[in-house]
């Protein structure tokens, strides 16, 4: 492995001690809790893995073997779970293993030592996750009979459980937040410790009937807010979409704007709600800022604004402008009120592949990408900026203390960051 520990990772954050591994190819998301930062991986034969870090140091603490059976192309590479008990961190993830019938199972482990505590066989699942005190998974979900389950996390014992197959949005003290995949989807708050319904919300109300989620879904919570989003399909007029919000301690509706479609890269909805409408003649107009407490517009760069011929939106750090990025030649940038704004004074954010090369895991899972990774470009040549420093907290998000990225390589990037908890534009952690 190959550790900076300590090292200066670049100019521009608030604090730039941290570490890099770079003998990692990280595919999912982070997941951090105990003092662990764990991830999905890619071995060097195309299989996945599960890894496990220590978080203030950056120490891989071990690694095994990782299986995605029956998880949606639409959910992404599925992260292990990281469950925080009276006895230490535990780290719960699907692994190949001949189990009977079954050719998988879900093993959960101590999080530092990586010793086995139980395990459960499993034919097909979207992947565990921290639920409240439990370790929660969706079972059989290529299967009428497909259900969740909410599982002690010291025995593996079921606590509760409900048909049909559902994700974990958010979690804390007094409740679970689902969002249960259905023909009419719902998201739904249920009770950590019995799965006692506490409240529920059709997401039609929000976005629109005849909801497809071929397109993809996301969700942030801020504070008492969570904000929800529903991508379109290819066929966008044949589904309800777009963005709303809720109140989590009781399910309230706070507001909802269907019809807007996310704008990618950007910050999760709870922090800021970057989006573009989406016209009857199925073309995108301008961009809006929608404030995440009320869902009302802030401010709208118009699609006369927007330039011709094919560019990337790129966005600065603080998000103050739309940066229209050209391929090696120059771009142009706006402020979102429409103002022309300077392009070679602020580096400009975006993907770092326009067309990011597809998984293909062991097993034959299809439609499977890597977490995209960030670069930083100059607006005024259209190139990439050889050393732009830490990417925007929009991107990666705070959580422990740490801000947690991976790079175009797939390398773990971890700096100091004394700033409280927030999500990034792929959640919480």
């Amino acid at each position: 492995m190959v550790l900076a520990a300590g090292c200066a990772v670049g100019a521009g954050a608030e604090d730039t001690r941290g570490w890099t591994a770079r003998d990692v190819d990280v595919v999912s998301r982070t997941v951090v809790g105990g003092g662990v930062v764990a991830v999905t991986g890619r071995r060097g034969d195309g299989g996945l893995e599960t890894v496990v870090f220590d978080l203030a140091r950056g120490e891989r603490m071990w690694r095994r073997a990782a299986v995605m059976p029956g998880r949606l192309p639409t959910m992404g590479v599925q992260p292990p779970a990281v469950v925080e008990t009276g006895g230490g961190a535990l780290v719960a993830a699907v692994e190949p293993r001949d189990a009977g019938r079954y050719r998988a199972v879900l093993s959960v482990r101590d999080a530092r030592s990586g010793a086995e505590r139980w395990t459960r066989p499993v034919r097909t699942s979207f992947g565990p996750a921290a639920c409240g005190p439990n370790v929660c998974l969706s079972e059989f979900t290529t299967r009428p009979e497909a259900r969740f389950v909410a599982l002690d996390p010291a025995s593996g014992r079921v606590r509760w459980r409900m048909p049909g197959t559902a994700e974990v949005l958010d979690q804390d003290a007094g409740r679970v937040v689902l969002f249960r995949l259905a023909r009419r989807p719902v998201v739904e708050a249920r009770h950590p410790g019995t799965g006692r319904t506490l409240w529920r919300y059709p997401v039609e109300k929000g976005v629109g009937t005849g909801i497809s989620l071929a397109g993809g879904w996301t969700f942030g919570r801020a504070g008492d807010r969570l904000v929800g989003y529903v991508a379109p399909p290819s066929r966008p007029h044949t589904s309800g979409f777009g963005f709303f919000a809720l109140r989590v301690r009781d399910g309230a509706p706070l507001w909802h704007r269907p019809g807007l479609t996310r704008v990618y890269p950007g910050p999760s909805p709870a922090v800021a709600v970057l989006a573009r409408p989406l016209t009857s003649q199925r073309t995108y107009g301008g961009f809006e800022r929608v404030d995440p407490a009320d869902g009302r517009t802030a401010t709208v760069l118009t699609a006369a604004r927007t330039p011709r011929g094919a560019w990337r939106p790129a966005f600065p750090a603080d998000l103050s402008r739309v940066g229209f990025l050209a391929p090696d030649a120059p771009g142009a940038a706006y402020t979102l009120s429409g103002a022309e704004a300077p392009t070679g004074d602020l580096p400009a954010w975006t993907f770092c592949a326009e067309r990011p090369a597809e998984l293909r895991p062991a097993g034959g899972a299809r439609g499977f990408y890597p977490v995209a990774a960030l670069c930083a470009y100059d607006l005024s040549t259209g190139r990439k900026i050889a050393e732009p420093g830490v990417p925007p907290v929009w991107y990666t998000g705070s959580v422990d203390g740490r801000r947690l990225w991976r790079d175009e390589h797939g390398a773990l990037h971890a700096v100091r960051d004394d700033h409280v908890d927030r999500p990034g534009m792929y959640g919480a952690s």
